[in-house]
């Protein structure tokens, strides 16, 4: 009993030892004047909001890949130039015009999701929400299907997105050519959906969808209340004026050996994308540069600051640090590189991607998808030295864990949550910022960031030393890919 008891001490005694020789390495790295400089350049008005495959994100990827090399991370075998991973896209100009015209009236106020140059003169008939079950019994081939945003009994009047994958498959598969979906987006909502969708578009390759959806204002629900009394109305929809031309742009890849003899082929990938949504519609102050410093230099920097870190101090598990492109023209340069990865994918062990659109509570971590791996323990644990709370997705209606770069890896059975600042919710704090001129890096609160940086530094130490490999909780929707990509290695605890 004496030796067990010994033992237990001694256990207890090295656990808290190398607990607090993580915390003492965090600390030795993590610098608020770093974090705040890193920022103050990523997030400039001369980067003019790093916009993918534009000149400025080039400039942005130069600067992190300069620091991979003042921090002693390693180029990656494949990678060109050492630490780039080129991404080739198809850039589509955007439309010159864009009308629609129902019974007779045009409406202006249209957002184009997809789509060629076409015009279409016909019949448009009204489906509801769209849902498979509103298509039961109607003739729609040859017509333009007219939608509400949501979905029978959950509404969607902020996020038509969401489903809009599904609607357009529904629409195309029942013969439909078109596809238009009723939207009740406040006008802040309606510009940033307008300056992303209507603007020069981005693809991985030369196929973006021929198919008409288009997202059309209805406030009031006038439109809607239209077919009400009539089943069809005329309608005619033009797109036209588009052109396309092959661009590139980048990801920013290097990585860290770990120290210890097996573990050391096991990674951890630590990810961001670093593009945003460059220059857009001016504001009140007259100000057109979205700069990006919530969304998303300050993920960004928390990248360049664990890279830091672990070039001087290696934790077990070997580290990948990956910079995407294209995140903003839909996870691009995420959706690249798993298709095309420059080390094998069934190597990577958890992938903790860092995004976020904001914060408005500083007592808070706020970690997408906190629940669903083994890993939350450490992750909690990584705020508390440091006064802050780590929550999981306080708006689980917004499915934000399928709409970041992380999206791909969990896909491929890659345990990959998502670490944010600190949000209860959509609240104007929120929208004040995201997707805004607003988003300067002189509205951040930097007191704050510096023990949020820490508590990420020190959550990623934990996880690539932890003798347990993390993975996805029982039943969690991914679990199967992870035990297919993993070929059953992985003991669920």
């Amino acid at each position: 009993m004496k030796l067990i008891y010994t033992l237990l001490l001694a256990s207890c005694f090295i656990t808290t030892s190398l607990a607090q020789n993580d915390l003492k390495k965090v600390k030795a790295t993590v610098s608020k004047s770093e974090i705040q400089g890193h920022i103050y350049f990523l997030a400039s008005d001369e980067l003019k909001g790093r916009a993918t495959a534009s000149s400025e994100l080039d400039i942005a990827a130069q600067y992190i890949s300069t620091h991979f090399v003042r921090y002693g991370v390693k180029p990656v075998l494949g990678a060109e130039q050492g630490y780039f991973q080129t991404v080739p896209f198809i850039k589509t100009t955007a439309p010159t015009t864009l009308s629609l015209t129902l019974d007779g009236k045009p409406y202006r106020q249209l957002i184009k999701e997809s789509g060629s140059n076409t015009n279409i003169s016909g019949a448009a008939i009204f489906l509801n929400y769209g849902d498979s079950l509103d298509y039961l019994n109607q003739q729609v081939n040859g017509k333009v299907v007219v939608v509400k945003a949501g979905s029978n009994g959950k509404p969607a009047p902020f996020s038509p997105t969401l489903l809009r994958r599904e609607k357009k498959r529904l629409a195309s598969k029942y013969g439909a050519v078109g596809l238009v979906e009723l939207c009740t987006m406040d006008e802040q909502l309606w510009k940033q959906g307008e300056h992303r969708f209507n603007g020069d578009r981005m693809e991985l390759v030369a196929e973006e969808s021929p198919f008409p959806y288009l997202w059309m204002a209805d406030s009031n629900g006038e439109i809607a209340t239209q077919f009400s009394s009539r089943k069809e109305l005329p309608v005619e929809l033009t797109i036209k004026g588009m052109v396309t031309s092959k661009v590139v742009s980048r990801n920013v890849v290097g990585m860290v050996e770990g120290t210890d003899p097996q573990l050391k082929n096991e990674y951890i990938i630590y990810s961001a994308h670093y593009d945003h949504i460059g220059i857009g519609e001016p504001n009140a102050e007259n100000d057109s540069i979205f700069n990006g410093a919530r969304d998303n230099a300050v993920g960004t920097v928390t990248v360049l600051s664990i890279a830091e870190n672990l070039a001087k101090y290696p934790t077990k598990r070997s580290a990948l640090f990956i910079m995407f492109t294209g995140e903003e023209v839909g996870l691009l340069g995420s959706k690249w590189y798993v298709e095309h990865p420059l080390l094998p994918l069934h190597q990577m062990v958890f992938c903790f991607n860092f995004d976020n659109g904001g914060y408005n509570d500083t007592s808070l971590i706020t970690i997408i998808g906190l629940g669903r791996t083994t890993a939350e323990k450490s992750l909690k644990e990584a705020g508390t030295p440091f006064g802050l709370k780590v929550t999981d997705d306080p708006a689980p209606e917004q499915n934000l864990f399928d709409r970041s770069d992380n999206l791909h890896f969990a896909q491929k059975g890659i345990p990959a949550p998502t670490f944010g600042m600190g949000f209860t919710g959509f609240d104007q704090e929120i929208r004040k910022y995201y997707h805004q001129a607003a988003d300067n890096p002189n509205t951040l609160d930097y007191e704050y960031l510096f023990k949020f940086f820490q508590a990420y530094v020190l959550a990623g130490r934990k996880i690539a030393n932890t003798g347990q490999r993390p993975f996805w909780k029982v039943g969690d929707k991914y679990e199967a890919a992870g035990k297919k990509l993993y070929n059953g290695q992985i003991s669920i605890k």
